[in-house]
Order: C-alpha cells, then sequence, then structure tokens
C-alpha cells in the first residue's frame, strides 16, 4: 500500500511538471496554480513517508518545475530569481514538514510504548491483586481454624461426658430387649448414632487441628456400601416425610459385596442428603444411584431445588463457607476430605432437573493398594514398639 500510495504522488508530480510545460507562458494564473499544487504532494508525501518521503518528492516537484523555469530565460534576473526561489520552497517544505511528521510518529510509537508497558503494569497489579485476596482468604480461613481450635479443646470435653453418659444408658437398654425385639433395633440406632457423634466431635477437633485423618480401610470397621445408604435413609425418614419428600433409592444390589468404613461414610450421605431435604420444596424429589465402574463404585445424591448459584459453586467445599442461616460450613468441606481420605472424589455438576447433583465416587482397594498398606501398616507397628 505505501509502494502504490508513493506511486500516486510521484504521476501526480509528472502530471504537474506535464502542465507547466503545455501550458503556454503568458498564462501566468495557471502556471501559478499549477505551481501551487506541487505542494500538495510534497506534504502528503513528507506526512506519510518522513523527512526522505518529502526531500523525494520536493526533489521531483523541482525538476517538474524547470520547464516552467526556463520560460522566463532573458526576463529580468528579479523574475528569474523569484521562480528559482520557488524550488528553494519545495525542498524547505518537504524537509520541515517530514520533520514534523516523523516527530509525531516517534511520539506516537513512544506513547503505544507506554500504553503497552502501562496495560502489562495493570496486568501484572491485578494478578497481585488477586493473590493478595487469595492469601487473605488463606489468612482468614487459618484464623477461623485457629478459634475453631481453641473452641473445640474447651467445648469436646463437655460434649464427651453426656455422650459417654447416653451411651452407657443405651447399652444398658440394649440388654433389656432380647434378639427379634421390636424396640432393641432403635437402641442398636441409638447406641451407632451415639458413636458417630462422638466421632464427628473427633473428626471436628481434628479438623481444625490438622486435617481429617487419613486412615485406610483396613483400619476401621467395615460394612456394605448399600447398608450404609439404607441406614441412611432410615435415621432421615422422618425429615422426608415431613416435607412430604419422595426419596428414590436404586443400584443398591450393586454396593453389598463393596465394604467401605461405615461411620465416616455415613457422615458423607448424610450430610449431602441433609442439603437435598434442606433445599427441595415441599412434595419434591431426591434420588440416589448406586453404579459400579471398573474401578469403584459411584455414587449420586441429585435433587430438583433451586441449585447452587453459579458464582458459589467454587466456593462450597471451602471451610466455613455456607450459604445456609445458621449454617457451620463444615459440612461438605470435612465430607469432601473424607471421601478423598480414601482415595475416592466429591463432586458437583449440573443436574438435568435444575437441582444439585453431587457424585461420590470410591476406589476399589486393589491389589497392590492393599500390599501397599499392609506394609505401611507393618511399619507403623514397627515404629509404635521402637
Amino acid at each position: 500500500m505505501r509502494k502504490i500510495l508513493f506511486i500516486i504522488l510521484v504521476l501526480i508530480v509528472i502530471g504537474i511538471g506535464a502542465l507547466h510545460f503545455f501550458t503556454p507562458g503568458y498564462m501566468i494564473f495557471y502556471h501559478d496554480m499549477f505551481r501551487r499544487l506541487s505542494y500538495f504532494p510534497i506534504v502528503l508525501g513528507a506526512i506519510w513517508f518522513g523527512v526522505w518521503g518529502g526531500l523525494a518528492l520536493a526533489v521531483m516537484s523541482s525538476i517538474a518545475f524547470i520547464p516552467h523555469v526556463l520560460l522566463y530565460i532573458g526576463d529580468s534576473a528579479g523574475t528569474y530569481l523569484s521562480e528559482l526561489t520557488e524550488i528553494i520552497l519545495y525542498i524547505a517544505a518537504g524537509t520541515v514538514t517530514g520533520f514534523i511528521a516523523g516527530r509525531e510518529s516517534r511520539l506516537r510509537i513512544r506513547y503505544k510504548e507506554l500504553s503497552e508497558q502501562l496495560e502489562r503494569s495493570y496486568d501484572k497489579l491485578h494478578r497481585e491483586t488477586q493473590l493478595l485476596i487469595e492469601v487473605e482468604e488463606q489468612l482468614s480461613a487459618a484464623q477461623k481454624l485457629s478459634a475453631l481450635g481453641q473452641l473445640s479443646a474447651s467445648l469436646a470435653h463437655e460434649i464427651k461426658n453426656p455422650l459417654s453418659s447416653i451411651k452407657g444408658t443405651a447399652e444398658i437398654l440394649l440388654d433389656e430387649f432380647s434378639e427379634g425385639h421390636p424396640k432393641r433395633e432403635f437402641v442398636e440406632i441409638l447406641l451407632k448414632e451415639t458413636s458417630r457423634l462422638n466421632n464427628t466431635v473427633e473428626e471436628v477437633l481434628a479438623f481444625s487441628r490438622r486435617g481429617i485423618s487419613e486412615k485406610g480401610k483396613d483400619e476401621e470397621n467395615t460394612e456394605p456400601l448399600s447398608q450404609v445408604i439404607d441406614r441412611v435413609t432410615s435415621l432421615l425418614a422422618s425429615q422426608l416425610k415431613k416435607k412430604s419428600i419422595k426419596l428414590t433409592v436404586s443400584g443398591l444390589e450393586e454396593g453389598k459385596e463393596f465394604p467401605v468404613a461405615g461411620e465416616k461414610l455415613s457422615q458423607v450421605f448424610l450430610n449431602i442428603i441433609l442439603n437435598s431435604i434442606d433445599a427441595v420444596p415441599a412434595k419434591g424429589d431426591i434420588s440416589i444411584l448406586m453404579e459400579k465402574h471398573e474401578t469403584g463404585y459411584a455414587v449420586t445424591v441429585k435433587d430438583n431445588g433451586p441449585g447452587i448459584p453459579e458464582e458459589i459453586k467454587d466456593k462450597i467445599f471451602e471451610p466455613f463457607y455456607s450459604s445456609k442461616e445458621g449454617g457451620t460450613g463444615l459440612g461438605l468441606s470435612i465430607s469432601k476430605k473424607i471421601v478423598e481420605s480414601y482415595g475416592g472424589t466429591l463432586t458437583l455438576s449440573e443436574a438435568e432437573t435444575g437441582g444439585a447433583y453431587f457424585t461420590i465416587f470410591l476406589p476399589e482397594l486393589t491389589t497392590e493398594n492393599k500390599i501397599k498398606k499392609q506394609t505401611e501398616s507393618n511399619f507403623k507397628n514397627i515404629d509404635d514398639k521402637l
């Protein structure tokens, strides 16, 4: 494009020179007009191409002006010199305009560089600000954890004593009802839930100090996954009935042969299903589906509630973050850590019904992992003896 523009300007200069040559000398008005027209290609050349462009077109315009100067040979010296002065003005106009245009171009480039530098500085400041915000959030979470640790230490004793009394009373009641008695099942549930509540207190205390302990499956009492889900749904039956919520459980047969840590996984399912019960409207729907995969088992819990807003999806697993009034913000955080401590995952995705959709994936304990866990257990026993 620049070459084409330069060629056009050269052709204009040649055209003006031709007009000078073919216009009779006595037509002074036309010659004066052509002489002034020569400034346009010179100025444009200086603006577009800088000093050298303006100077080159000025020289070309001067050459094209020579036929007009020749017309004044033989006239007085003053007239002849007056015409020659026009050539000097051509060169001066091209040089000065080119210098000004070049200076403006350099300033424009400088401003562009400063703008890009400012933009990079802004991006860097933005990143550092984001990092500062993240650090502040982590510091805030650490302060909350520290406060929780102090509170847990002071309340643990007060909470555990009543729990021990309740458990002892339940054990006495259990002896009052023989096997097969219709009320014995309720006492057994009371004992299990008392133990679970006691473990929950310990987990909160452990979480506030150093996070959920990572015990392997072999170190805890296990029971079939389907039995855990069946027990959890039985415990929540009254709350489901209060809101007339329809609970659908499918795939229980898939989990009968899959042993899991019953107490901790009960806590996970209770937390998630209780959240669904709180979220769905009266006469809502909650469904639980268990599926076997090549490497483990997946349990999905979905509802037809309002779902989780997009802006808080990344925060729901963070400690102390809760969108419910009076919520502690620890339920999903502890649940995620429990699942991950067994090598599994707890994820949130979009439900077709528009509600929440949680997936708990628990991997099967392969022979390689069993050997690894057994080796770790053996080393631990050796360390304890030493």
